[in-house]
């Protein structure tokens, strides 16, 4: 009788233990990724809500193996797709964009993972922050974009933003037990992408192909193009920012092409401190969504030997013009970064799309940021505003660019 007592109360300590995971972007990489975390330690997460942009057929396979309670496809076209072929398994299908704000707040989910591409995340991360939800953020673009509206809201609602970019979580680690003490200043790693060390009469003329072809990392299509113009750097630093409550000239980067150092915090003794590891982004996504605790996995470890050189460079600003604009944009405060922003994922789009040259994209970028109207202290419908203008500019300019 008494060991079946404790057997119950060891069961019920095991439920209790599960953590209940909301993935909003489930079918990109790095909601893919999140859950080959699940689907390594069962017994630790839960999925109760997946969602999808467009990709009906990734997200049914993936509702059909971690039965969420509910799941969202933001392509309305495809909404009778998913709803048939979830039928009877007692899964509820939502439609829509807007349908990522609903979810985003589900009543019985802890942590809400937010690998939405773009400012698309911006509405969905506000509706869990004021539902009490701790968010692990993929979205860099939501603390770009909006990024003192959402530390007030995460502070005012006692909700933890716990970062997953593979920079911000090397910064975060090196901060835990750290608390009292001040940062003099962080720098934010960069492996320089695919062009490091090219020229501008290089880059002139190149193309998407040789773009996407990351050195280092296996990511989506928008973020690697980022990272070859040094933009997803530039929006790093950005969110590193908001979610570290840094002064600009507090935050460097420093292009280190091995990317096994993911970013160094420096203390006001000189002492440095910094995160290290292969390339990987299962493990910052598994910290995120299980912290403060780490988790045994079966992860490639770190052999020195096979580094046995580490090398550091100074950004190129000057021929990666994405980077400064972006220091550029968060001296200037207000709704720049978010013009920035804006403009940065149309000629994305546009390049990928081959109706841009790449550094033709800075050039949109900036005059969007200099012809956009500048707001000190904006508010959720600035930036709404702000977003939607720049990113009908951004299009006029990349259709003149054509022209």
């Amino acid at each position: 009788m008494i060991r079946e007592k404790e057997k119950q109360l060891n069961n019920t300590t095991i439920q209790q233990s599960v953590k209940k995971i909301t993935i909003l972007g489930s079918t990109g990489s790095v909601g893919t990724q999140a859950l080959e975390v699940v689907r390594d330690h069962p017994d630790t997460f839960k999925v109760v809500v997946l969602s999808a942009l467009k990709n009906s057929e990734l997200l049914i396979q993936q509702a059909l193996e971690f039965k969420p309670a509910v799941v969202v496809i933001c392509d309305e076209n495809k909404y009778a797709e998913v709803k048939n072929a979830l039928s009877g398994f007692g899964i509820k299908v939502l439609a829509g964009e807007s349908a990522l704000s609903e979810v985003a707040s589900y009543a019985d989910s802890d942590v809400v993972l937010t690998a939405l591409m773009g400012s698309v995340g911006l509405k969905p991360t506000i509706a869990a922050i004021k539902a009490g939800k701790n968010i692990a953020l993929a979205n860099k673009e939501t603390l770009v974009v909006a990024g003192e509206l959402i530390t007030q809201l995460a502070a005012e609602h006692q909700v933890k933003i716990l970062p997953v970019d593979s920079e911000h979580s090397a910064i975060f680690q090196c901060l835990v037990g750290e608390e009292q003490n001040e940062i003099e200043k962080i720098y934010l790693t960069a492996s320089g992408g695919p062009f490091l060390g090219k020229t501008k009469d290089f880059l002139s003329t190149v193309k998407k192909e040789q773009a996407l072809k990351h050195p280092n990392w296996v990511m989506g299509a928008k973020i690697t193009i980022d990272s070859a113009s040094l933009m997803n750097k530039g929006l790093e630093v950005i969110e590193a920012k908001w979610l570290f409550n840094l002064d600009v000239d507090q935050i460097d980067v420093i292009v280190h092409p091995q990317s096994i150092v993911h970013s160094l915090v420096q203390f006001t003794d000189g002492s440095m401190k910094a995160q290290m590891g292969v390339p990987d982004m299962k493990l910052p996504i598994q910290y995120a969504l299980n912290y403060p605790d780490r988790l045994k996995n079966n992860f490639k470890r770190f052999n020195f030997l096979e580094y046995p050189n580490f090398s550091f460079l100074k950004a190129d600003m000057e021929t990666f013009r994405n980077l400064g604009l972006a220091f550029t944009s968060l001296r200037k405060g207000g709704n720049m970064p978010c013009i920035l922003n804006a403009a940065n994922e149309v000629v994305v789009e546009a390049f990928l799309n081959d109706k841009i040259g790449f550094l033709q994209m800075s050039e949109v970028i900036e005059q969007c940021m200099e012809k956009i109207g500048f707001i000190e202290k904006p508010q959720l419908s600035d930036y709404l505003e702000t977003d939607k203008h720049s990113r009908i500019l951004a299009g006029e300019l990349v259709t003149k660019s054509i022209v």
